[in-house]
């Protein structure tokens, strides 16, 4: 009898539990009448090996008690006879079936029932050690086989009978055989080594192009069907159970293909985009219950991916990559004993298996004899060949079948397909005593030393490259080869702060199979595994992690390539902080780059933390570029991108707090002049070509005067440019060209030119909005009106805005002969005697009625908010306005620095001139970051501290709560001065006589 031979049981852990297993055990006969079975059954509970086996099963595991209690009598044969000859026993009735003959149902139930002997009696011979680790797992991927190939039999028959593929049901043959059919067993089933509770990977093709198919339409449906029939046979759970979890996601781009693929797509699949996670799994790979004579063919098709001939140190540096991310080494992934990962944890299964598959990869490509697919036999290969001492293979292969075995005790518990120990000294003392180790410190010690025996094995394979960033050491597992999210890495972004780490992971492994047009190419997907750790690291500590990481996939999808931009973030870590910033404080910058991925380019020839460059290199650089330009097109784009690229690298400086905002405004408004002067020449040629030039014009002939926040050089983010164009020739001038034009209609056009090359969208996005609103009679008065009807206008017809407009008007580009003209025309309307009643009521009702229709509550609303910008610059234009004609060096068009000279020249209180100087400057401070990151739409509720920090940090303070304090203190201050300077003067004013008015 077997259990004569057993000298291994289980302790007794739970006493109850092994107590009411052995009376269920001995009463279930008696349920059924069955003397004789009863008989059996209490002798074997009462056999000296029979009570304590017993005992320790029902002790340990619900599972195996209900498969011994309901399949009482074929436990019994099992007790009796042993694994050896209930296996033979299994096979004979499994050779038995005729999945063509039988109905769905009734082979599922046949399968089923089959699954629970199998299970049973390799548990048993586990348990008892009676077979190795090997034959266990053999026994069970021999299972896997029998009802795989059944299944496929049962689903062609249906297809065949039903006459939608031209196969033979009911001939002599193997349906099997020239059915095109490829089923790839992959993983521990492709090398037979499936644990206890294994699911099972599969992966299905068709031979597309197999002559019997030649008329048959619809082909893929066809195979598609019958690969969902043979997962329901396989999977489904009915009360007799399931035979196998079955998964199909190792096939190529398994989210966007089917569940069967035909061999054409998958040639050109892995031959254009196949990973090298791929490549080891598919040194796994096994025909299974197929067309073997098709999967050979389809095997040695993709030989040459599997098995590259040459050492290619790309793939080798990824795999070098992948491990890198299996486990962070230098103290990332912990050896621990409760709750630890026996498979993917550090030290565990995966570790041995890649320390194997590394290797096979690199050196399989010239030495066959290192494509073995069961991992023992490739690690004796790695030993003859010398690439493995044999020291370490046995330390390996020893750690092997022992967390082998403990992850085997594990499932066996309630069937379930984990691989983590439990987390309390309670249930680590039960998964002790399954496995026949009493004291729990000696497993313990075990555990630690097998574990700590393979970390330092695997940590010796490679070199350690250096990390990408020493944040990146702590980060954990972070894994994403395959198909599946691996349990360890969506732990390890959860606590680098995602909220949604399946769907990191999700879209991670997306990039991997090159949907993107920038991880197309193999190097970029190399160089992309290098640097997702210190990438994620960097995202993680955004505001908003999550948000972060969905901007950065949607830029990355806008890229065109992505080789020049990882490899940047790879020698460069600190530009991953940067674009984790951009991502999560600045929506706007990110929606950006979102559209033109380009603008990120600027990154790669500019560095973002050096200083801002002055006008005069700014100039010169973008000549540089200009010329190389070939065409007018050329000019247009190039200037395009040069600008964009200096207006984001000024918006990072800004947002990472390196300038403040006041230098940027300066800065941002040089890069502005600069564009509009290295363009209007070349629009005025290409217009000249056709038109020719107005004689005795000095070029540029046409002039750009920027009034606003260009004009006193306190433009930010976003800002709209307020233009006027004029010219200054005579009114019966007419150009010279081939086709000539007179003089007003010649600058129009010319001006429509300007414009267009400043606002039109072009492969490279467009540059600015302009507003032209700001000439004379706004948009009822011609586009661009000469220097005479300029100056007739602003002398006769001008409003009081008109006026405080042009206290920040500023000539950007024209000839050297009209812009001394414009400067002193400008001064002279400015310093002109004014009636000082009418200036300053015209002001104060200008602003009630700006008040009235951009009114707001919140002080967040920096520019419209009482005591906020308006009231500011209203009141430096009305001061410079009145005193300007005694006091002539008040003229600028800097709000601040109104403020300024007015306290220099005694005409406001020093103490409150710097109070609205220092105010105007960080409500400009404010406005910018608020552009720049969330377009002034700002709610503190909902806001990222990160921005309110970059806030608080304009204002020198560190506390949010006292940013909001100095705003509401500040606006006050604002308020009551305008109060005193305008509002309460003007209302002192008597009443304006109504005659006198008309």
């Amino acid at each position: 009898m077997f259990l004569d031979q057993i000298t291994y049981f289980p302790t007794v852990t739970d006493s109850e539990a092994a107590r009411i297993g052995l009376e269920r055990w001995c009463e279930q006969p008696g349920l059924t009448g069955e003397d004789a079975l009863a008989t059996r059954i209490a002798a074997l509970a009462e056999h000296r090996n029979g009570t304590p086996l017993l005992q320790g099963l029902f002790a340990n595991s619900p599972y195996l008690t209900r498969l011994m209690i309901r399949d009482i009598e074929f436990a019994a044969d099992l007790l009796e006879n042993g694994p050896d000859a209930m296996e033979v026993r299994l096979q004979e009735r499994a050779a038995a079936l005729d999945p063509l003959a039988m109905d769905t149902t009734a082979l599922m139930s046949a399968l089923r029932v089959l699954k629970r002997h199998y299970s049973l009696t390799t548990a048993i011979a586990d348990i008892t050690r009676v077979w190795p680790l090997e034959r266990v797992t053999g026994a069970l991927s021999e299972l896997a086989d029998i009802a795989i190939a059944a299944a496929w039999r049962h689903a062609l028959g249906i297809e065949a009978r039903a006459g939608r593929l031209p196969l033979d049901a009911d001939g002599p043959g193997d349906i099997l055989d020239g059915s095109g059919l490829i089923c790839l067993g992959m993983g521990k089933l492709g090398a037979k080594e499936l644990n206890y509770s294994s699911d099972i990977d599969l992966i299905v093709f068709y031979d597309n192009e197999l002559p019997a198919y030649a008329g048959v339409e619809e082909l893929q449906k066809h195979f598609v069907t019958m690969t969902r029939l043979v997962v329901r046979l396989l999977e489904e759970r009915t009360p007799d159970g399931y035979v196998f979890r079955t998964d199909l996601r190792l096939r190529p781009d398994a989210s966007a293909t089917p569940i069967a693929v035909s061999v054409a797509a998958a040639e050109i699949y892995y031959e254009s985009l196949g990973q090298n996670w791929e490549r080891a799994a598919m040194i796994k790979a096994r025909p299974i219950g197929c067309d073997m004579k098709a999967a050979a063919m389809f095997l040695s098709l993709i030989r040459p991916f599997v098995w590259r001939k040459h050492l290619d140190f790309a793939a080798i540096e990824d795999i070098h990559s992948i491990k890198r991310q299996i486990a962070a080494h230098k103290g990332g992934s912990k050896i621990k004993v409760e709750g630890h990962n026996v498979k993917l944890g550090r030290g565990g299964i995966r570790e041995i298996e890649f320390f194997v598959q590394t290797q096979q990869l690199i050196w399989g490509g010239r030495d066959a004899r290192l494509r073995g697919k069961k991992t023992a036999d490739a690690m004796q290969a790695l030993v003859d060949l010398g690439r493995v001492k044999a020291d370490v293979a046995k330390a390996m292969m020893d750690a092997y079948r022992f967390l082998r075995t403990v992850e085997h005790r594990l499932q066996m518990v309630n069937d379930a397909q984990t691989h983590s120990l439990p987390e309390t000294t309670d249930g680590l003392t039960k998964i002790s005593g399954f496995l026949g180790i009493e004291e729990v410190d000696r497993f313990r010690r075990e555990l630690i030393h097998q574990l700590s025996t393979v970390a330092h094995h695997y940590r010796n394979l490679f070199e350690e490259s250096a990390p990408l960033s020493s944040d990146v050491e702590d980060a954990g597992s972070l894994v994403f080869t395959g198909v599946e999210s691996d349990p360890e890495t969506l732990k390890t972004l959860e606590s680098l702060g995602f909220a949604d780490p399946e769907f990191v992971a999700t879209r991670i492994r997306t990039w991997h199979h090159g949907r993107y047009r920038a991880t197309r190419s193999e190097r970029s997907r190399q160089i992309l595994t290098e640097i997702v750790p210190a990438l994620l690291t960097s995202f993680g500590k955004a505001p908003e992690p999550d948000t972060a990481f969905r901007r950065f996939d949607r830029f990355l999808e806008g890229l065109p390539a992505g080789v020049q931009l990882f490899s940047l973030f790879q020698a460069n870590p600190p530009l991953l902080e940067m674009l984790a910033d951009i991502m999560g404080m600045a929506p706007s910058l990110a929606r950006q780059l979102g559209h033109h991925p380009s603008l990120f380019e600027g990154v790669l020839t500019h560095d973002p933390s050096a200083k801002l460059g002055d006008r005069d290199s700014l100039e010169a650089e973008l000549e540089r570029d200009l010329a190389g330009a070939r065409y007018y097109e050329d000019v247009l784009d190039i200037a395009r991108r040069w600008i964009n690229d200096q207006r984001f690298l000024v918006g990072i400086q800004v947002l990472q707090g390196r300038v403040p905002a006041t230098r940027a405004a300066e800065c941002l408004s040089d890069i502005v002049d600069v564009g509009i002067r290295a363009l209007l020449p070349r629009v005025e040629a290409e217009f000249a070509l056709r038109h020719g030039r107005i004689p005795g014009c000095t070029l540029p002939a046409l002039a750009v005067i920027a009034y606003g926040k260009l004009g006193a050089r306190e433009i930010s983010a976003g800002s709209d440019l307020d233009l006027v164009f004029l010219y200054d020739a005579p009114f019966d001038a007419e150009s010279d060209g081939e086709k000539p034009l007179p003089a007003s209609t010649y600058f129009t056009r010319l001006g429509q030119r300007l414009l267009a090359a400043l606002t039109a969208q072009t492969a490279e996005g467009g540059l600015f909005e302009v507003d032209l609103r700001l000439r004379p009679s706004g948009n009822k008065g011609t586009m661009v009106p000469s220097l005479e009807g300029f100056e007739k206008y602003h002398r006769e017809e001008a409003w009081t805005w008109e006026r405080m407009a042009l206290t920040r008007a500023r000539v950007v580009s024209a000839s050297q002969e009209l812009t001394a003209k414009l400067e002193w025309l400008f001064a002279d309307l400015l310093t002109e005697e004014r009636d000082q009643e009418k200036l300053l009521r015209d002001v104060a009702d200008m602003r009630e009625r700006i008040a009235k229709e951009h009114s707001s509550a919140s002080h967040w609303k920096i520019k419209h908010w009482r005591g906020g910008l308006v009231d500011l610059e209203f009141m430096a234009q009305y001061l410079l306005l009145k005193h300007c004609r005694e006091h002539p060096e008040l003229l600028t068009g800097n709000t601040a620095d109104v403020f300024d000279r007015l306290g220099d020249a005694k005409l406001l209180e020093r103490d409150l001139a710097d109070k609205l100087a220092g105010t105007t400057r960080l409500w400009r401070a404010i406005q910018w970051i608020l552009r720049l990151t969330v377009d002034e739409s700002f709610d503190p509720e909902t806001a990222p501290a990160a921005l309110k920090a970059r806030l608080s940090m304009s204002a020198g303070v560190n506390a949010f709560e006292d940013l909001d304090r100095i705003i509401e203190k500040r606006g006050a201050e604002v308020r009551d001065a305008f109060r005193t300077v305008i509002e309460e003067p003007a209302a002192a004013l008597p009443p304006v006589d109504a005659d006198s008015a008309e």
